[in-house]
């Protein structure tokens, strides 16, 4: 089997999460400047089997899409038009950043790693992903 790909797309940083090969197991990648997100992302696919490409999908409470999709959406089409074989896919991150902090709490990080955006974008990414598989095993 292959992988699965997560992306949490933030405007400086992006959070990535992968899937061990047989995808049952949500782990964080990296956090990447955004601005380096895409060949990132290419020179990963091309080291690694990949499947597909999760993309966080922001929304915000009464479901209206949220102002970084503006950026989003150019990130996607151009990730789908480079990989045209590959499904790339968005889901709900709602909330990934509340958990993430949350998590890190109940992991007992300390306060000045619990600041650290990278490491919150990665556990976002990674909430993304685990989120998609538990849907998938439903």
């Amino acid at each position: 089997m292959s992988r699965i790909v997560a992306i949490d797309y933030g405007k400086k940083r992006t959070g990535i999460a992968v899937t061990d090969p047989l995808q049952l197991i949500a782990n964080g990648l990296t956090t990447v400047a955004t601005s380096e997100l895409f060949d990132f992302v290419m020179d990963y696919v091309r080291r690694e089997p990949v499947e597909r490409i999760l993309v966080g999908l922001p929304k915000q409470m009464n479901n209206q899409p949220s102002e970084n999709m503006k950026n989003i959406t150019p990130f996607v089409n151009r990730l789908r038009k480079a990989l045209p074989d590959m499904p790339v896919e968005f889901v709900d991150e709602r909330f990934t950043s509340v958990l993430a902090h949350q998590a890190m709490l109940d992991g007992g990080l300390r306060k000045k790693d619990r600041q650290n955006k990278a490491l919150v974008d990665e556990i976002s990414a990674t909430i993304i992903l685990q989120s998609y598989l538990e849907s998938k095993r439903m």
